[in-house]
């Protein structure tokens, strides 16, 4: 499949297009560093991992709407303390000026972190972004408590990056997550990659909490199937969580075209209700998209 045939797929769907919750726009600086981590990844997943659209700013755009993509958050992150007013500043100004970017702001275990998340959702931030790999903190530091709180009670979708793929950290897994969820229940988490390679814990998170959801970001593509295989036995699992599951590409940086992470979700054949609502249906609810 090619990026040309993406249209097709949610016309035949009959779906006005797709949701994306988990696309990178950054600041140009930030971005060249990231873009600089994933050209020296090869020996962390032992494959290189060349970047698909290492384009300007406007062609990445003119790409995602040529695709179809409807709605789609900028996801930027902070490894340090300091960063996240910063970058959360950078995203609130690129979401005023594109339609289709959501609103979205990070944050990072410091003092003033609840005071600043809290002034995004004042603003209209519509979705967030944890990165514990990068980020190399624990999602369960004290200072971080009243920030999944705030989260938790405007039902704003965060996406977090907590599993141990493509390279473990310090932090990473379900045993660091899953006590954030039993003091925040009701948080509406998305978990980034589907959790890979710890599939099945982060599964039963999604089973075992009501806002849990799954992003299929790299999920089930050849370049993770070498590596990270999902296990053939939890997809009749997968398949009755179709209404938990959205649809993430990591746009531009995965090592293949956007059409493939499409590709890799049809040929897992699970029918086509569960493809509107990992496609469309299920991301535009948690952004309660009139």
């Amino acid at each position: 499949m090619e990026d040309a045939d993406v249209p097709a797929v949610w016309q035949e769907l009959g779906l006005p297009g797709l949701v994306d919750l988990h696309v990178h726009f950054m600041p140009k600086s930030v971005m060249d560093k990231v873009w600089a981590y994933f050209d020296g990844a090869g020996p962390l997943t032992g494959v290189p991992w060349p970047i698909a659209y290492r384009t300007e700013e406007a062609d990445r755009l003119s790409r995602l709407r040529a695709l179809g993509v409807l709605a789609f958050p900028s996801l930027v992150y902070a490894h340090k303390p300091g960063m996240s007013a910063w970058l959360n500043a950078w995203a609130a100004d690129f979401a005023s000026q594109h339609d289709d970017v959501l609103h979205t702001f990070t944050f990072f275990p410091e003092e003033g972190a609840a005071r600043y998340v809290e002034e995004q959702l004042v603003a209209g931030a519509l979705i967030g972004k944890a990165h514990v790999q990068v980020g190399a903190y624990d999602p369960g530091d004290p200072l971080l408590d009243d920030v999944w709180g705030l989260l938790a009670d405007a039902s704003t979708p965060v996406v977090v990056h907590c599993g141990s793929g493509p390279a473990p950290g310090e932090f990473t897994g379900p045993a660091f997550f899953e006590p954030v969820l039993r003091r925040h229940p009701t948080l509406t988490a998305v978990i980034a990659h589907m959790g890979l390679p710890e599939y099945e814990p982060f599964l039963a998170m999604a089973e075992s909490f009501p806002n849990v959801h799954l992003d299929t970001t790299m999920a089930f593509t050849d370049f993770t199937e070498r590596a990270w295989p999902f296990p053939p036995d939890l997809r009749s699992r997968l398949a009755a969580l179709g209404h938990r599951v959205v649809l993430g590409s990591d746009f531009p940086n995965t090592p293949y075209p956007y059409a493939h992470q499409i590709e890799a979700l049809l040929r897992l054949d699970l029918g086509d209700d569960w493809l509107r609502s990992v496609l469309h249906d299920t991301g535009d609810r948690l952004l309660h998209r009139p």
